[in-house]
């Protein structure tokens, strides 16, 4: 199992708890880092900003990316991601209420592992989340970074 932390980018406050809670509830023991915005992600993952000093952050188990974000969109994380060489393996999870074609092609060209529509209905998006964290973090099989 990977006990790296699980790096949530989501900027809606009631999608981060829910999420919270769904991981939470799937006893699954991984810290969840939450970033509202996609610069907030990527500092998080290059050691910049608040996470800058003597020891850059272990990469996370993987990185739920929502694409409507404040300042950066997640489609310009995702391509920061891939084009980094210590990211560019990181397994990335697109979980978005975008219906449109052209965000779900584009993200797997940038380098997206998966795309997950998020469920309106609470149960739904609950089980969702816990599906995804029990797949990414317990059966995948990552190289070593």
């Amino acid at each position: 199992m990977n006990v790296n932390p699980i790096l949530l980018v989501e900027d809606n406050p009631d999608d981060q708890e829910l999420a919270i809670r769904a991981f939470r509830k799937s006893n699954l023991p991984n810290e969840i880092v939450i970033a509202s915005d996609g610069p907030q992600a990527l500092d998080y993952l290059f050691g910049r900003g608040k996470y800058a000093g003597a020891e850059i952050p272990a990469l996370p188990a993987v990185v739920l990316l929502d694409l409507k974000l404040p300042k950066m969109d997640g489609l310009e994380v995702l391509q920061e991601i891939r084009s980094n060489h210590r990211t560019k393996r990181l397994p990335v999870v697109i979980v978005t209420t975008s219906k449109e074609e052209q965000d779900l092609i584009r993200g797997y060209e940038l380098g997206a592992n998966s795309y997950v529509q998020k469920p309106v209905d609470f149960n739904e998006f609950v089980d969702a989340i816990r599906q995804l964290g029990l797949y990414w973090l317990l059966l995948n099989e990552s190289p070593t970074q």
